[in-house]
């Protein structure tokens, strides 16, 4: 299992009316460290054919971020198979859990749209360390 990091400092404009981190930033970000992390695996190999679509976010918010915070994220491809991916993601202040993520991606033929199974090259760059 390959996992991937990534820190984010909160600022004014992730700051809601609680004043904590907004819940639709961490989608955000939950978006964005994916695909930071699918950049970084696919390298190497052509993937023009294909593009993934969120099916479903499941996200347990434990605690708060404020604003100034720094946040430690780290991402990891959990349960693959068929045209449905699993991707994990977690957000740390000061080594404690603030959120957990778990989003169930679908992959995509990027010309039809249509879904399209997860083939073994695929399955090899998304083990990749």
């Amino acid at each position: 299992m390959s996992k991937y990091q990534a820190k984010f400092t909160v600022i004014k404009s992730n700051i809601d009316q609680l004043n904590h981190v907004n819940n639709v930033v961490y989608v955000e970000w939950i978006q964005d460290i994916a695909n930071q992390h699918w950049n970084q695996l696919k390298e190497g190999y052509d993937t023009s054919n294909y593009i993934w679509v969120v099916i479903k976010h499941e996200i347990d918010y434990l605690g708060q971020a404020l604003l100034g915070d720094q946040i430690e994220a780290s991402t990891w491809v959990g349960e693959t198979g068929g045209i449905k991916s699993v991707r994990h993601v977690e957000f740390y202040k000061n080594q404690t859990l603030l959120v957990k993520a778990k989003t169930t991606f679908c992959l995509l033929n990027a010309t039809s749209f249509k879904p399209r199974r997860i083939t073994d090259t695929i399955l090899k760059m998304l083990s990749r360390k």
